[in-house]
């Protein structure tokens, strides 16, 4: 008996290692930036564990040099997402968007999702670390 009790641990504690490996953090960004972004949708995935999307920002007047280019954005889980109000449909390809993100540490076109912001001004979060003073419209 205490054989099998000890297999269901070593079963259990390798499970649980494979659930903690497989999740990551946003370590890779730096949170504490906050960088406008304005381009065009050129691939969307609402897909889990993240949804993730390519955003081209193109050069012109009143952009930042150091945004144009291709860039991965990454949001949340579906079911994040989806609680603040983003859909399948939210954007497709082709679509403008202005958004605001964490880049990356490392300088590489990689963005970690704080928000959109819609023609009208409203905003779409990331996930709840929306503003208390923000209200979802």
């Amino acid at each position: 008996m205490n054989v099998r009790r000890l297999g269901l641990v070593i079963v259990s504690v390798a499970l649980t290692s494979i659930s903690v490996a497989a999740h990551h953090s946003f370590a890779m960004f730096d949170m504490e930036k906050n960088v406008e972004y304005k381009g065009f949708i050129t691939e969307w995935k609402w897909q889990n564990p993240h949804v993730h999307f390519n955003v081209l920002v193109k050069s012109g007047a009143g952009v930042e040099p150091a945004t144009v280019g291709t860039w991965d954005v990454e949001g949340g889980s579906i079911n994040i997402m989806s609680r603040q109000g983003w859909t399948r449909a939210s954007y497709k390809i082709g679509d403008p968007i202005r958004l605001v993100g964490h880049p990356m540490k490392d300088g590489s076109k990689g963005i970690s999702l704080f928000y959109a912001i819609r023609p009208d001004g409203s905003r779409l979060y990331h996930d709840i670390a929306r503003p208390k003073d923000d209200v979802k419209k």
